[in-house]
């Protein structure tokens, strides 16, 4: 058969299925029988199959619990073109053990050569270079434990000589290692070098590889006991004893027998080989130009047989014990002992041979130092690097004779890394400055020495006086980020929250401002919180009266998203910062400007040889199409100063680029032009710098997705996974070389596009500040890089500060990762007609998940359940998301929020990787991983019908498919059986997961961290399991789940009050047991509880902690609707749910139950049906009459909720609720027109009411309450109502038998009050209401559920001399086409608050805070209002407005009303069309070109249209084109009569001070 190459300049070697004998396993874990196997070759290209029972060296598996391998075992391999498949539930790979010295056995698969090895065990943290490693001569005799999990992703390169006759790739002539141990081997590559696989490269060279360990488990082992000895044991080929390698002259064995000659001028360096990397000899030869004589490590020195005449000595690096190198070391003392002195220089072994040589003693570490990232302190600068070491020996320091100092010192263990002499220039290192693998940050040592053989002047090194510069910061102003919104979310609260830890634990006084009451950050603690918050505005004007009050001597401008940042630029460009004398912390301004303004990025980057991707700005659309036609078409627009890609998208000639560039140029003066590299990978550096110009990198990302689709719409991985080495380092060596050059003080990110076939890259931008990436980053890593960019901003350097996860090391490192970490974004286009959900360069999601694993199947999985807990796991055609009228290469093509779950279908139905690859460009190695699932997937369904889930326990595949990633309940929909029966069997069979740390060190050093994640892919646990559950609850523990993932109705808010219920168990002496996928929320920040699970919100997942932890209790009612969901199944399943009992949420939720208790309770509600069928809801609508309100059941942010007007809307909405309900009830109810709506919002114990709060909505029922403005306390509600409310909601809490919070809303007309709804969950409003109130109800409530006595706070709302009144927050500019009205379909992306002393003043700072701008610029208001109901409403509005010197302009009918009113209105034309905007008259005309400053535009009613009218013409200009919008007839007279009392210039308050307005009856 003919082979297809997957990349032309890079044909790929199969693994051999037939060589790689699989055997049955014993008990449930064997494998796969070959009926399935020849089942699944049904979806191959017609490979034949080679199942278990056809395979020789078949035998019993003596251990259950051994960790297997899915993918990896799995199916696909060879080349992408023609693959092959065997039984994806069987292991491929004969059995194979390693054994340890400690009587321990560790039993795998064997994927390299068949043949045994004794060998000293030993690790590595790198989490790339794995040909380099396996090469470099130091690991001669070792058998080598990689501690990141997935291994050989990115194959072995081909054997192409240098120009120096070296191999290009490699840093030996050999494989040296003895034996490869990883945790899960990629039996596919991607790379376009890769020539072979490394399972073929070990075959060829004789090398054993073992795979399916648990190398986290074995690499603990490693490090308690110190290096062992070991042996790998293939089937067959048994060996005895342990062998020491070190016993052997290993230098010997891997020096050079001749010597060897490169480089034709310069110097000459006489270069010992006791092991040489390859890469050493192109230092020398190419980047400092000299001749380099390279001699076996015996030469001796003092006779010089060969008459070498040496200029200098270099020392190379070599394997083994130093004092087995007597000729070496008697040569170098022959060396030391000439006069005049000649420079000496080694490296690794050298540094130890240079020491022992000197007089000095060495020792046997107890586990070496193998890796990446070891942090090395310059000892004459106090400068930090990270570098790159493979040795088991070190030079004792004490014992160095006095002319010899120590140079460097290993900031972790304190080890030496280096000598140097003092009075000769003779020095040694103990790390690798050349690399190969690892960062090349110590590389100018080789500059250092190769200028002292020449003679020339040595630079004078001295400490920075920076060093002792440290900043005296008192007070600081930290600027918030504002109301969530798309491209600017929850990860600024977070962000926020640790600089405020951070500035706390100074005794540095802390003056927040931030208008988003539903944050963490705003809640005043005594610890963590801020001193004094401020609910303004964050506009500079505001920002400036802060100043002036508080006269701080800080502000911190890099924690606030692009908000903080563009108000800081502001401040300082004005020169009000300056005026007021206060400093900006961290990054200076200019260096943002620098990063913010592309033309001087461009410069600036051109200064140090770096290139932006082919970009130009422009300021005007003609400036523009110059730009574009410069580049080529197409083009990226970009505003500049925007967050998110705000105003961006691609340009495909000069129509659209026009249209892109207008609207851009409302959100920047400027915007960018660039070159289109769709199709290239795009990856991401987090950088951290500090003052003494420390610099590393924290975390590296790879999108899933190529360039072109915005990185936050993108799935993203951590840590790359197809980068080789060399493209690796050679980026993060660019991010540091930008970053200093810059003079970033604290953190920032690097984004680059990298060509997929070449080395070619170019920087996309980098970003001054912490970001969306930033979060992610450091819940990715366990690094939490805001507390320490907090830290850097105040003077402090790297070094000085902990790694928070180890308590005992630095926190100048860069994280090693034993896992995979996966980011998934989630949207919400489906809320919005007419959005369009193709995925570009502006980003549309509204929140994101993280998953952790140990295999990318398994995290990618999660992540999908994660991101909508309504599915099992990835599937294609299952996942109900594939267009059935639309063709799926089409579906492929395009990048939508759906493109996913279209590749898995495409596998599900036979597509080739290459097909795939070629319609969507995502690389091949990722691919390999969706099919892999695909084919795990088909196999186990080959198991449907009577008995099949016994049948499939037998045979051992359930735990192939928990390796995978499936979920109980995906396996039993596939064996027809339920997701508790495969629970229980899957326990029965001991098939459980293990729960690991995030420990930043790959287990290196012990970590006292309570960071955890679960998964499939270990057999030992990191943390002892807990004994008996104890019956104080306080000791057992009480387990707390979180929000989930950010969406529309389930945001930040949530996190407050998981975050709340948390601090008040520790509080109260409680254990805490937080759950949560979040990555830019507080609560899953490991300070916030004693243990973190980052893990599913799934009954599946949350039983396992549960049971694990012997928890007291689970709390579901303060994260959202995720959560509440579960109560009904969580308790079936034997948790303790604290507070409210699950079956009397089920009735609240219930929409059918409830409105019968309702009745029952005679408490009013409008006319309502649950009905079975269209006809009798067109039925029941004959009889209440239209309109009338859908409603499902067990959903939020009114989820489907709509209002039909007509029969038509009714039967489409109806089909719509019922697919979101699934089988739960959908409710039709009469819609009650111009209701007013109240929020109740309380705290109850065994069904009496503790505290409560009554708010109302500014605008009338029918607008969702989370797109309404609320005002609390409630001001214009009759005693009468509110008597009515609190005996409703009195009754409700008593029949629900309520303890904790809950939430209900009613609605008010004519005195008649009637109930919406109910939530027996904390509410969106809850942290409004704590804040208002100052009195946090969730406290309250979590003190209620676990069972403590409470008593109730103090409150009286009517003598409260203040108000706050809550405004939403939308991302309509991101969502292009979404009609921007408010109806019952929740809209808005988070909220603002601010207190006044009067609701017109706290009303308007509020509107002020979103964003919206008073239209003081031209003073033109468009009037266009549907009818004369509401346009009657409005007139004495109108008037106000005329009479306040505003212009008018009014569309037609409106116009017309007003001027028969003695109005004064000039009347524009209704637009027919978008391009309706030729006349001088055209509202959309006068929108377009700038001339009207708000547009306050009433439509009719509450229902969503589908066509096109005026109206929204109207609106989505407004949008698009900057300028203000009210679509609500309250809101606008509210606004009117706040504007003409002038509350837009209040007196700036902090909370602090309404909360000392004096009050009454309290």
């Amino acid at each position: 058969m003919s082979r297809k190459r997957s990349l032309d300049k890079a044909p790929q070697d199969a693994d051999e299925v037939t060589s790689l004998p699989v055997r049955a396993r014993s008990s449930s874990y064997s494998p796969i029988p070959t009926s399935i196997a020849r089942a699944v070759s049904g979806i191959s290209s017609g490979v034949s199959v080679t199942s278990a029972a056809e395979m020789p060296g078949t035998q019993a598996d003596a251990d259950a619990r051994r960790m297997p391998q899915c993918n990896n075992g799995s199916a696909i391999q060879g080349s992408y073109g023609d693959e092959k498949l065997g039984s994806c539930l069987v292991f491929q790979g004969e059995a194979t053990k390693l054994v340890l010295n400690d009587g321990s056995s560790h039993e795998g698969y064997g994927f390299g050569a068949s043949t045994s090895c004794h060998g000293e065990v030993v690790f590595n943290t790198g989490m790339v270079g794995y040909p380099e490693a396996l090469t470099d001569p130091s690991y001669r005799g070792q058998v080598l434990v990689l501690t990141f999990p997935l291994v050989g992703n990115y194959g072995v390169p081909g054997d192409e000589k240098d120009e120096h006759g070296l191999p290009k790739f490699f840093e030996g002539d050999a494989v040296h290692i003895s034996g490869l141990v990883v945790s899960s081997y990629s039996w596919e590559h991607s790379h376009w070098t890769a020539r072979r696989s490394l399972g073929k490269w070990l075959r060829d060279a004789g090398v054993p590889g073992l795979y399916g360990i648990d190398t986290r488990a074995l690499t603990k082992k490693i490090r308690e006991m110190g290096s062992m000895l070991g042996r790998i044991e293939a089937p067959g080929k048994p060996l005895d004893g342990f062998v020491d390698p070190n016993t052997r002259n290993l230098v010997e064995e891997v020096s050079t027998k001749t010597v060897k000659h490169y480089g034709k001028t310069g110097p000459l360096i006489l270069a010992y080989d006791c092991g040489m990397k390859h890469n050493i000899v192109r230092y020398f030869v190419e980047k400092h130009g000299v001749r380099l004589t390279v001699v076996p490590f015996d030469y001796d020195l003092e006779a010089n047989p060969m008459d070498i005449q040496w200029e200098g000595l270099f020392l190379s690096n070599g394997p083994g014990d130093p004092q087995m190198c007597a000729a070496t070391i008697e040569s170098i003392k022959y060396a030391l002992s000439l006069k005049p002195a000649k420079p000496i220089f080694g490296i690794c072994l050298g540094n130890q041979l240079l020491a022992l040589a000197a007089g000095a003693k060495t020792y046997k570490m107890k586990y070496g130092n193998r890796g990446m990232n070891q942090p090395a302190i310059d000892l004459r600068t106090g400068r930090c690097y990270i570098t790159p070491q493979n040795h088991g020996f070190a030079v004792d320091t004490d014992s160095l004779p006095s002319d010899f100092k120590p140079l460097f010192l290993n900031a972790n263990d304190m080890s030496n890394e280096g000598i140097i002499s003092t009075t000769r220039p003779i020095f040694s290192v103990q790390f690798h400055p050349e690399a190969s693998g690892g960062p090349t940050d110590t590389a100018f040592l080789f500059d250092t020495f190769v200028r002292s053989v020449k003679g020339e002047t040595k630079d004078l090194t001295l400490l920075s006086p920076i060093a002792y510069a440290r900043q005296t910061v008192r007070k600081v102003l930290l600027i918030g980020s504002g109301g969530l919104s798309i491209g600017q979310a929850g990860e600024f609260d977070y962000s926020g929250s640790q600089c405020i830890k951070a500035l706390k634990e100074e005794g540095i006084e802390v003056i927040l401002v931030n208008p988003n009451i539903a944050t963490v950050q705003t809640s005043p603690d005594a610890k963590t919180g801020a001193d004094r918050v401020y609910f303004l505005p964050i506009t500079a004007d505001t920002v400036t009266e802060i100043i002036a009050r508080e006269n701080p001597d800080g502000i911190i401008i890099s924690m606030g998203g692009q908000t903080a940042l563009n108000v800081g630029i502001e401040l300082w460009n004005s020169g009000r910062l300056q005026a007021a004398g206060v400093k900006v912390l961290g990054t200076p301004v200019s260096v943002i400007e620098a990063t913010e303004d592309r033309e001087i990025f461009s410069q600036k980057l051109a200064e140090i040889d770096e290139t932006i991707a082919l970009s130009y700005p422009a300021t005007t659309p003609e400036e523009a199409v110059a730009a574009a036609c410069r580049i080529g078409y197409p083009v990226l627009v970009r505003a500049a100063f925007a967050l998110g890609g705000l105003g961006s998208g691609f340009a495909a000639n000069d129509e659209e680029l026009v249209d892109l560039a207008r609207k851009a140029f409302t959100t920047s003066d400027q915007i960018l032009i660039d070159q289109d590299l769709r199709g290239w990978k795009e990856l991401e550096y987090e950088v951290v710098r500090d003052c003494q110009d420390n610099c590393i990198t924290v975390c590296n990302m790879e999108n899933f997705d190529p360039l072109g689709i915005h990185t936050g719409d993108s799935i993203v991985v951590a840590p790359s996974q197809t980068l080789s080495n060399r493209e690796y380092f050679m980026l993060r060596q660019t991010a540091t070389k930008v970053v200093r050059h810059l003079g970033i003080v604290g953190e920032c990110n690097i984004q680059y596009a990298l060509h997929p076939e070449s080395e070619k890259y170019c920087i996309i931008e980098v970003n001054a500040r912490l970001s969306r990436s930033s979060a992610l980053a450091s819940k990715a890593t366990g690094y939490p890089l805001a507390y320490v960019a907090t830290k850097l901003s105040l003077g402090m350097d790297l070094v000085s500060i902990r790694n928070s996860v180890t308590k005992t090391t630095t926190a100048c490192f860069e994280p090693s990762l034993d896992y995979c970490v996966l980011k998934m974004p989630r949207w919400d286009l489906k809320k919005f007609n007419r959005v369009s959900n193709e995925l570009g360069s502006s980003m549309l999601s509204v929140g994101e998940v993280m998953s952790i694993g140990r295999t990318f199947e398994e995290v990618i999985q999660k992540a999908v359940r994660m991101v909508n807990p309504g599915m099992d796991g990835l599937e294609g055609d299952d996942s109900n998301l594939i267009l059935s009228d639309v063709p799926l290469d089409e579906q492929l093509k395009v990048p939508t929020d759906r493109r996913l779950f279209a590749v898995q279908a495409a596998f599900e139905r036979g597509y080739t990787i290459d097909r795939v690859h070629s319609l969507t460009k995502i690389d091949k190695w990722f691919l390999s991983k969706l099919k892999n699932i695909a084919s795990i997937r088909s196999s186990c369904k080959g198991y449907c019908g009577a008995g099949g889930l016994d049948t499939l326990m037998m045979e051992g595949g359930l735990r192939t498919l928990k390796v995978a990633g499936f979920s109980d309940r995906q396996v039993a929909r596939y064996v027809g059986s339920d997701e508790m029966t495969v629970r229980t069997a899957r326990k029965d069979a001991g098939i459980t997961p293990v729960v690991k740390q995030i420990d930043t060190l790959a287990a290196e050093f012990p970590a006292q961290t309570n960071y955890l994640y679960v998964t499939y892919g270990g057999n030992e646990d990191d943390i002892a399991s807990k004994g008996v559950k104890s019956s104080d609850l306080k000791e057992s523990g009480v387990v707390v789940l979180g929000c989930g993932a950010y969406c529309i109705g389930s945001s930040v808010e949530f996190d407050w009050c998981a975050v709340s219920c948390v601090r008040q168990l520790r509080k109260d002496g409680y254990k805490t047991i937080m759950i949560n996928y979040n990555p830019e929320t507080v609560s899953t920040d490991y300070d916030e509880s004693d243990r973190l699970y980052f893990e599913e919100l799934t009954l599946e997942r949350v039983m396992d902690i549960y049971e694990r932890e012997n928890a007291g209790g689970l709390i579901v009612s303060v994260g959202g609707q995720i959560p509440n969901n579960l109560a009904m199944s969580l308790g079936e399943a034997g948790a303790e749910i604290l507070g409210t009992k699950p079956v009397d949420i089920d009735r609240a939720e219930d929409r059918n139950q409830f409105s019968h208790m309702l009745d029952k309770l005679e408490i009013d509600q409008p006319p309502w049906s649950v009905l079975n069928t269209a006809d009798e809801a067109a039925r029941f609508t004959e009889k209440v009459g239209y309109p009338v309100l859908v409603r499902p059941s067990f959903v939020l942010s009114g989820a489907a909720m709509r209002v039909a007007s007509d029969e038509t809307q009714l039967r489409n909405y109806l089909e719509l609720a019922a697919e979101v309900a699934a089988d739960k009830p959908v409710v039709v109810t009469k819609f009650i027109l111009n209701a007013k709506e109240i929020e109740f919002d309380a705290v109850a114990k065994d069904g009496q009411i503790i505290n409560y709060a009554i708010g109302e909505h500014l605008e009338n029922a029918g607008v969702h309450s989370g797109d309404a403005t609320v005002i609390l306390p409630a001001q214009k509600l009759y005693v009468g109502t509110i008597r009515q409310v609190k005996s409703a909601a009195a009754a409700i809490a008593k029949a629900l038998r309520i303890t904790g919070p809950f939430n209900i809303q009613f609605m008010a007309k004519n005195n008649q009050v009637m109930v919406i709804e109910c939530n027996l969950r904390a509410s969106r409003t809850f942290p409004f209401v704590s804040k208002t109130l100052n009195n946090n109800f969730i406290s309250l409530a979590t003190r209620a559920m676990c069972r403590q006595k409470v008593k109730p706070y103090r409150i009286s709302l009517l003598d409260i001399d203040f108000v706050c009144v809550k405004a939403p927050m939308f991302s309509f500019t991101r969502l292009r086409g979404a009609d921007p009205t408010l109806g019952v379909e929740m809209a808005s992306t988070g909220e603002v608050a601010c207190f006044g002393k009067s609701v017109p003043e706290a009303f308007i700072q509020a509107l002020l805070a979103t964003g919206f701008k008073l239209p003081f610029r031209t003073r033109n208001v468009l009037i266009s209002i549907a009818h004369d109901s509401f346009r009657k409403h409005f007139l004495d509005s109108a008037r106000i407005l005329s009479r306040m010197g505003f212009n008018l302009f009014g569309t037609p009918g409106t116009a017309k009303f007003y001027e028969a009113r003695g109005v004064e209105i000039t009347t524009l034309t209704k637009p027919t069309n978008d391009s309706d905007d030729q006349s001088e008259h055209s509202a959309l005309r006068h929108i377009k070109e700038g001339k009207i400053d708000m547009a306050i535009n009433i439509p009719e009613g509450t229902s969503m249209k589908d066509e096109i009218t005026a109206g929204y013409l109207i609106r989505r200009a407004s949008v698009d084109f900057g300028t203000s919008l009210i679509t609500n007839l309250e809101s606008a007279n509210m606004l009117v009569e706040a504007m003409e009392m002038g509350c837009e210039k209040t007196k700036i308050k902090h909370i602090g001070d309404f909360y000392k307005l004096p009050t009454i009856g309290w």
